[in-house]
């Protein structure tokens, strides 16, 4: 058989390419890796430390809505000796009180336990915004507890609206007020005899013409403040 001979610049610059495609590859699924971390939502959720515990408040739906449904996210936990090892504190609602603040105002809300051990929920409509409180009053396994614990800033709807809320509402109903208020105002001139038409039939045309327009109108009306109602 026959050998064929490459020469060496040859054999150096297929390795070369091989290898800078490899490095391409490799610098590829680097980066989707970072990207796919990247996109993983954060928590705003506030942790406070009463030793030996470590007290997790935030909220389950984020980012928080005024006027929806929510809740109030608690996590009870004593850390290991090992790194990254802790363990759920359970039965925690037995001796401690929960209400939540905002402002003047307070209410002592009900506190579910989570199928996870040292997880708790409470569920929550919030309905004003700004920022809430959590306070925890009593005792974990004989250690006192008496902390307010501020959690992540209620929104209005505007961060999740879609497509934005306008002005253009407001615009189209006033428009059909001028509009009404333009008819009744050719109505008036009407029966004032200060529109001049050619027949008394035709008067009668104008006046039906007018009438029905009116309707329309005020029907259409009551149907956009229906929707903006809901």
């Amino acid at each position: 058989m026959n050998s064929v001979f490459v020469p060496i610049h040859v054999k150096i610059i297929i390795c070369y390419n091989e290898m800078t495609t490899m490095k391409i590859v490799l610098f590829g699924i680097i980066g989707l890796l970072l990207s796919i971390g990247m996109i993983v939502p954060s928590f705003a959720h506030t942790t406070v430390h009463v030793e030996p515990y470590e007290i997790e408040v935030g909220w389950g739906i984020e980012p928080p809505v005024v006027g929806m449904r929510n809740d109030i996210i608690l996590k009870f936990i004593e850390r290991g000796e090992k790194e990254g090892t802790f363990t759920g504190i359970t039965s925690v609602f037995k001796d401690v009180d929960a209400t939540v603040m905002f402002g003047g105002a307070s209410k002592k809300i009900d506190v579910n336990s989570d199928p996870k051990p040292g997880y708790y929920f409470s569920p929550i409509i919030p309905t004003k915004t700004g920022t809430y409180l959590v306070e925890l009053k009593g005792e974990i396994r004989g250690t006192p507890i008496n902390i307010k614990i501020p959690v992540e800033d209620i929104e209005p709807t505007a961060v999740l609206d879609f497509p934005p809320s306008s002005s253009g509402g407001d615009i189209d109903i006033t428009a059909l007020k001028n509009a009404i208020s333009s008819l009744q105002q050719d109505v008036s001139k009407l029966n004032l005899d200060e529109t001049k038409v050619s027949s008394n039939g035709g008067i009668a045309y104008d006046f039906a013409i007018l009438g029905l327009s009116i309707a329309a109108a005020a029907i259409i009306l009551a149907i956009i403040s229906l929707i903006k109602r809901k």
